[in-house]
């Protein structure tokens, strides 16, 4: 997500503003935070009902929360990216990130991982298995799957050709267990690697392709509900390392490319010709997205005039907004069982969720 996901870094350091202290590791509970004044939804009733709002879960991050992933008992887990630059103790050590678990039971906040290797975009195989992105800025580089019963993880991508990833992102996968994720630069003090910012898969015997080389800088990424459809979220804002530029150097950059991307799945794991569903120049534009059962995208939506979470048809077709206020949302994903119609929203430093009439897809067998 821009990861500068989501769920995914995003836009990261380009569009944060403000520098912030350290994370606190307390447990929170959303009875103790103040609520954040969100306009109302607006769109298709059959996806926003009447009344809906969005609800404050956690604000205890300390600059970008994203990569929101629900496990079968309908836990929320989600990053919190903590850009060395801005994240740091008294003594001044960058904070090494974090894995955050919302627990649906006792609506409380608790680190359930960390260091995280800067952990992003995030999600759920049908196995229960929890397969994270690892960005870069003093991450891991790499993907890697937890068992979420030992708490065991292992690396499933680190290297292609020979030379470290450049940041992995954003993170789907299909029903056929292979896994999609995207390696673009945001920030960082590593090398780059890498020679493009690419979009690659991971099969279940383990090999690893590069898929997509056309999309400049790939953030959020989606496997569609009917296994046809990739969708790749150009975020790209200009520059391969924002940690080493000013503000003004930064803000003197206009964004090269903001545009939502669709690109035909083969049955092989490869990709055709793409078609872009939404452009959103000169705007900044998509992060991290998920979908409904009909097949319906939620994109997190970096505008800063507009933020929010824009639900789209398949064809393109805006039917919905859910603004985030004054917060810049990261990435969107729906719950599980039940709650399948609670969508769950990384912005800024919290996470949030609406009740909507919409049910999240969700893997067979998840």
């Amino acid at each position: 997500m821009p990861h500068i996901h989501r769920t995914g870094r995003l836009i990261k350091a380009v569009l944060v503003v403000a520098v912030v202290a350290a994370c606190s590791t307390v447990a929170a509970s959303s009875a103790a935070i103040q609520a954040q004044p969100f306009p109302p939804p607006s769109g298709d009733p059959k996806i926003v009902p009447g009344g809906a709002r969005l609800e404050t879960l956690f604000e205890g991050g300390c600059v970008l929360t994203s990569g929101p992933a629900a496990d079968r008992q309908g836990n929320v887990f989600f990053t919190d990216i903590t850009l060395s630059n801005q994240c740091q103790d008294k003594q001044g050590n960058p904070l090494a990130g974090i894995i955050w678990k919302y627990d649906v039971s006792t609506k409380r906040t608790t680190v359930y991982r960390s260091p995280s290797g800067q952990a992003n975009g995030m999600d759920f195989d049908a196995d229960g298995n929890l397969v994270v992105t690892e960005s870069a800025d003093f991450g891991g580089r790499r993907v890697t799957r937890t068992d979420m019963r030992t708490g065991v993880s292992v690396i499933l991508a680190a290297l292609y050709q020979g030379r470290p990833l450049n940041s992995p992102n954003g993170i789907s996968i299909d029903e056929r267990q292979r896994i999609y994720f995207t390696d673009p630069r945001y920030d960082g003090h590593e090398t780059i690697d890498q020679p493009v910012e690419g979009v690659y898969r991971i099969d279940p015997d383990g090999k690893i392709q590069r898929i997509i080389v056309n999309a400049t800088k790939p953030n959020g990424v989606l496997v569609s509900p009917d296994q046809r459809t990739l969708y790749v979220a150009d975020f790209d804002i200009g520059v391969m390392d924002t940690l080493r530029l000013s503000k003004e150097e930064l803000a003197s950059i206009p964004p090269l490319q903001m545009t939502l991307w669709a690109y035909p799945l083969r049955e092989n794991g490869t990709v055709g010709p793409r078609r872009a569903l939404v452009n959103y120049l000169p705007r900044f534009g998509p992060d991290g997205l998920t979908a409904d059962v009909d097949g319906n995208l939620y994109v997190a939506v970096r505008d800063t005039e507009a933020p929010g979470i824009r639900v789209y048809s398949p064809q393109g077709k805006e039917l919905a907004r859910i603004p985030t206020g004054k917060l810049l949302p990261t990435s969107a994903e729906f719950g599980t069982g039940n709650d399948s119609n609670l969508l769950y929203i990384t912005a800024g430093k919290g996470l949030y969720r609406i009740r909507l009439n919409s049910r999240g897809y969700q893997l067979p067998g998840k």
